[in-house]
């Protein structure tokens, strides 16, 4: 299997325990559907959407939503989610490599923390703009390399076995410059936005196993120490340390960075 297709099935399958976030990242949703001015009678893409929290958040605002994710686990959860809300959202299997929809069929898409895991970069936001109308928004959330998650990746990268050299970092697209790059002359009157995702915690060591069962480049990490106890207590170490550095009151603080333009 070449490595693309190695990275996606991992992810595929890694992922899939990621429900439990959505306490969470739901609470972060309405900053990035709000920034990205969805209003009603929008059609809206939520990409890489996981359990939907974008996607239903906009469909309450009155857009026609559709989400899209690999993990067909996730799939299924957002389509529970969008019963049990009474909302009538669109929620397919798809890579956000290659999205199953027309050219220009969007006037809004949107990714929360999703399409930055995407191994391609360029073919990502490709598709991204691809399906939006000319002078649609796109609009997105990741992780900047400086604080809490985008920290916590590089303390990861220090144990975990290098990723093929062709790959980079998720956390590169929190760095705005990249960010600049990556959209290019593609787009107009891009503009960025500083937000905090509280995440509840007893101490930062619950915070680290949470992330250990539930996440998928963390437990695949962990795994992969399974022998190397030594090598996985230093880990454990230093994840607790540095989450230590952004409790307080029994809130882990995560600082993320929405990027917003028009297609050109």
């Amino acid at each position: 299997m070449d490595p693309i297709a190695q990275i996606k099935e991992s992810a595929r399958e890694g992922w899939a325990g990621f429900v439990p976030f959505e306490s969470t990242t739901g609470t972060a949703a309405p900053r990035l559907v709000h920034f990205a001015g969805v209003g009603s009678g929008a059609r809206v893409l939520d990409v890489a959407c996981g359990t939907g929290v974008v996607a239903l958040t906009a469909a309450r605002l009155g857009a026609h939503a559709t989400g899209a994710d690999l993990t067909p686990a996730l799939v299924a959860r957002a389509r529970e989610n969008a019963e049990l809300a009474g909302l009538k959202v669109e929620f397919r299997e798809a890579d956000a490599e290659a999205l199953p929809f027309d050219d220009a069929s969007f006037d809004v898409v949107l990714s929360q923390f999703g399409h930055m895991f995407a191994p391609r970069p360029e073919v990502a936001i490709g598709e991204m703009l691809r399906v939006l109308v000319p002078g649609g928004r796109i609009a997105f959330s990741t992780w900047p390399p400086s604080h809490l998650t985008g920290q916590m990746f590089a303390v990861m990268g220090r144990y975990a076995p290098p990723p093929p050299a062709e790959i980079p970092s998720p956390i590169a697209w929190g760095d705005p410059e990249v960010v600049r790059e990556r959209l290019g002359d593609a787009v107009r009157d891009l503009q960025f936005e500083h937000g905090v995702m509280q995440f509840q915690a007893l101490s930062p060591r619950h915070m680290r196993l949470f992330l250990e069962g539930n996440a998928g480049p963390f437990q695949n990490l962990v795994r992969s120490l399974a022998d190397q106890p030594d090598r996985l207590a230093a880990l454990h170490e230093e994840l607790d340390t540095l989450i230590g550095r952004y409790f307080h009151e029994n809130i882990v603080r995560q600082e993320f960075l929405m990027s917003r333009a028009f297609k050109g």
